[in-house]
């Protein structure tokens, strides 16, 4: 069979799923992510589809298949092993011209579901003419090499359907669309916290496809070597000022690259809105009329602990964590860090910027009274070849980093949980 390929637009559109086991678990998050209507038919559902059908997304029928369960119904998903009751489902579906999936036979099926890959705006549906492995073999192949890096496409701006498209654009756009113009982007991207396989495929696929980017000092070394060699590329850690003169100076380079028709990413090294002034800059992009994409990263609050064997969570042990910046002295009248109220607290403390303030910090939560034995860690360089782990217990561990020469990036962890 030659089966001819066609996406559907199933928003808004009943699509009916007979079974609620694992086929269907797998499948209905798709149909969902199309804006289908979903119905599924079981006598039973995992616990996965219940969740679904206890939040409204879907609608249950707890009970046997019945002909005209496919009445209304745009497409219809067999997910039984029940080979008398897939047929059965078939039957009703020819009779009424919709098309049958079925897992349980795709050759007594009037459409198949190829083996699919998304990369943003792209996806790619491959079919291996009946052989499943094959098809996805080759999807994996595909996939590989997209999250390798595809650019994002710039599309050319067009003066005749400015008008007609302004009404979802930002200023910036509309003007530009106008004009004839290309309006450029910005994206906050998260790198992750230090190995640059930890950054998001949506993340490296951004870089691929940018014009400019702007770097913090903490972003892997490593992706920088991927960028295309026409790529500008600005070291945010080099410029020039104080702090908050070097933001602006930040937020400037930003809005200028775009309005001048680039797309730019600002790397960060974790997550752009965990101590990253991510919001500062979007903030600036957003009164420059600019489209803003922010794309999460793995934090190092979470990341670097798990990577040195400490979870930062555990049942019986702790089930809190804080995260806290540590870059100014507990007694500092700048500080925001409400010191005496994290020293009663049972959980896990994790503090991050903290190594040059580890002392003061040991000595207010002490003061406050948290014991001097609770465990605590540092790590140095966390995800990377170089990690450095010390263990030590509050009362020692100031100390301790400052003999061993620990240097920062690191992460401190204080609760049961470092033990």
């Amino acid at each position: 069979m030659s089966p001819y390929p066609l996406g559907l637009m199933l928003t808004g559109r009943r699509v009916l799923v007979v079974g609620g086991g694992a086929v269907a678990t797998r499948r209905v998050p798709a149909l969902l992510e199309s804006g289908a209507e979903v119905v599924v038919v079981s006598p039973s559902l995992t616990p996965a589809l219940q969740a679904l059908a206890q939040d409204g997304r879907l609608r249950w029928i707890p009970r046997r298949f019945e002909s005209s369960d496919v009445d209304g119904a745009w497409l219809v998903h067999v997910a039984v092993d029940d080979h008398s009751t897939a047929a059965e489902v078939s039957v009703a579906a020819e009779e009424r011209r919709v098309f049958c999936v079925r897992a349980d036979d795709r050759h007594a099926a009037s459409a198949w579901t190829p083996a699919i890959t998304r990369h943003g705006p792209v996806t790619v549906a491959v079919s291996g003419g009946g052989d499943v492995r094959l098809a996805m073999a080759v999807r994996d192949a595909v996939a590989t090499l997209l999250g390798a890096g595809l650019p994002e496409i710039r599309r050319p701006a067009s003066a005749a359907g400015a008008g007609e498209a302004m009404g979802g654009r930002t200023a910036a756009e509309g003007h530009a669309a106008a004009h004839g113009d290309a309006v450029g982007s910005v994206a906050l991207v998260g790198a992750g916290p230090g190995d640059p396989e930890l950054i998001t495929v949506r993340g490296r696929r951004l870089l691929a496809g940018a014009d400019v980017v702007i770097v913090d000092r903490l972003a892997p070394g490593l992706l920088l070597d991927e960028l295309r060699p026409e790529v500008e590329l600005i070291d945010a850690s080099k410029i020039p000022y104080g702090p908050a003169k070097a933001q602006r100076e930040i937020n400037r380079l930003l809005v200028d690259h775009a309005l001048a028709g680039r797309r730019v990413v600002r790397l960060k090294g974790g997550d752009p809105f965990v101590f990253g002034r991510g919001a500062e800059e979007v903030a600036a992009c957003a009164a420059a009329g600019l489209p803003v994409t922010v794309v999460p990263g793995v934090t190092s609050a979470v990341a670097v602990p798990a990577a040195a064997g400490i979870a930062v969570t555990q049942r019986g042990i702790a089930h809190e964590f804080t995260v806290v910046s540590g870059h100014l002295a507990p007694d500092d009248p700048a500080s925001l860090v409400d010191w005496p109220a994290l020293a009663r607290l049972r959980g896990t403390l994790c503090v991050l910027m903290g190594l040059r303030q580890l002392r003061a910090i040991a000595d207010a939560l002490m003061t406050n009274g948290k014991p001097a034995d609770t465990p605590a860690a540092v790590i140095q360089d966390g995800t990377t070849a170089g990690q450095r782990v010390l263990r030590a217990t509050l009362g020692t561990v100031a100390a301790e980093a400052a003999a061993q020469a620990l240097r920062p990036p690191v992460v401190v962890v204080i609760g049961p949980v470092a033990g």
